[in-house]
């Protein structure tokens, strides 16, 4: 047994049993790390033969962090994966035949995620390839500190890229997609008024080159200093226009406005309201020029 799989799960009975079905062939190490479940999501873990354990959730980035200190992990390698992931059979075959054969150098593997809404694919407007680390030595990744957008980085070692994919598709439907963002959003504002303002970006500042890093720099550097509520208008145009996202249907046309322009004005809209009530309940009020953006594009 080579690799251990993490899955954080809070009522995700409906997006489980897909996620766990695509894992069998891998015969890998799957621990459930949940944070309170009211449905059958514990009852469909142990159905599949996962190690479940409990813990109160207060962000992504420091449950799997916790996960990673504190669960009995054996084995070499370890994979992050949402519950509304699953892994292809290509993925699968690849992970089987690459792990026992990594070069020492190599710490850590990124995958592409493809994304489905609706039903359909999203392949254009720079959502795909979208390439993650998802898959590192065990003691070499952990999370970093955010509420939003949060990676894993690695303290050592290189990175490469697998092939093949992991596929994104939540079976919760569009009343529960936009209520997440909407949390998201919430989210997002703590990093712009938090982790944000430290200079020193885990991400930014590490060895190993990723688009990960490319993008953070993009948002920390160009997005982020443009104006509110414009620079939403601006984002989604480029997606949807230049990045060819209107070759994604009328699936991708609600897909590329929701996540690229409803989504981005939420949160100038959120931090515009968090600015208006500093100015009149603080003596010093937050800066303009100290709001920075914290979700990857």
């Amino acid at each position: 047994m080579l690799l251990s799989i993490i899955i954080l799960t809070k009522d995700e009975a409906a997006n489980l049993p897909i996620c766990l079905s695509s894992l069998q062939p891998l015969g890998a190490d799957i621990y459930i790390v949940d944070s309170g479940s009211t449905d059958e999501t514990i009852d469909i873990a142990r159905q599949y033969g996962c190690k479940v354990y409990k813990h109160a959730f207060e962000n992504y980035a420091k449950q799997l962090n916790w996960a990673l200190t504190n669960l009995p992990i054996q084995t070499s390698w370890v994979m992050r994966l949402d519950a509304d992931e699953r892994v292809t059979p290509e993925l699968s075959s690849e992970l089987q035949q690459k792990l026992s054969n990594t070069p020492q150098e190599i710490s850590g593997y990124q995958v592409k995620r493809r994304v489905f809404f609706m039903g359909r694919w999203i392949k254009h407007g720079g959502y795909y390839p979208t390439w993650l680390l998802r898959i590192w030595r065990t003691g070499s990744g952990t999370c970093e500190q955010r509420w939003m957008d949060e990676h894993m980085v690695l303290s050592q070692g290189k990175i490469a890229n697998l092939k093949n994919d992991i596929i994104d598709e939540n079976q919760k439907g569009l009343t529960f997609w936009t209520n997440k963002h909407n949390h998201y959003a919430d989210r997002e504002i703590q990093d712009m008024l938090g982790v944000l303002l430290d200079s020193d970006d885990p991400l930014i500042h590490n060895q190993q080159r990723s688009q990960a890093q490319q993008r953070r720099w993009v948002k920390n550097n160009l997005y982020s200093r443009s104006p509110l509520f414009l620079r939403a208008f601006i984002y989604f145009l480029l997606r949807y226009t230049v990045g060819l996202g209107f070759l994604d249907g009328m699936e991708g046309l609600v897909f590329h406005f929701l996540q690229g322009f409803w989504y981005r004005f939420l949160v100038d809209a959120k931090l515009y309201e968090q600015r208006q009530q500093e100015r009149k309940h603080s003596p010093n009020p937050i800066k303009p020029s100290s709001l920075a953006s914290g979700r990857s594009l």
